[in-house]
């Protein structure tokens, strides 16, 4: 079996190990133009994301994308990682987990399929913070 067909398998085997060891799954990933990620947060080409439960809303990994959203500054985005972009995943604790080669340009399916957003209006949430103040 080819690096390319098992890696979905094993990004999903480690997620679900550092979830069941009580670990937070982070994952490497290197940034193209299939790849929707905020890009504030890409450094050097690469970007690496916290896949925990409580970091991520609506996470779906198929074989070919890794799909959720998640606040970064405090506003809500869409994430969508091609598995071809994908460089590694580990348990942040420990630093074990596995390293990948990433795809060539082109590798990836095509666009993302529509991810989840809360809001459901397929944008990301960016409605300003609610803001409190005092009623005389």
């Amino acid at each position: 079996m080819s690096e390319s067909a098992a890696k979905p398998y094993l990004i999903r085997a480690l997620y679900e190990w550092c979830g069941d060891a009580g670990y937070t799954p982070y994952l490497a990933v290197k940034v193209d133009e299939n790849t929707k990620v905020p890009t504030a947060f890409v450094k050097n080409g690469e970007i690496v994301l916290n896949l925990s439960p409580g970091a991520t809303h609506k996470l779906t990994m198929d074989n070919h994308w890794i799909l959720f959203n998640a606040r970064f500054g405090g506003l809500s985005h869409e994430v969508a990682v091609p598995m071809a972009a994908v460089t590694g995943i580990f348990a942040k604790e420990t630093g074990y987990g596995l390293a990948f080669k990433a795809g060539q340009p082109g590798d990836s399916p095509g666009s993302p399929p529509a991810a989840p957003v809360e809001g459901g209006n397929g944008k990301a949430e960016t409605k300003p913070r609610p803001k409190l103040q005092i009623v005389k």
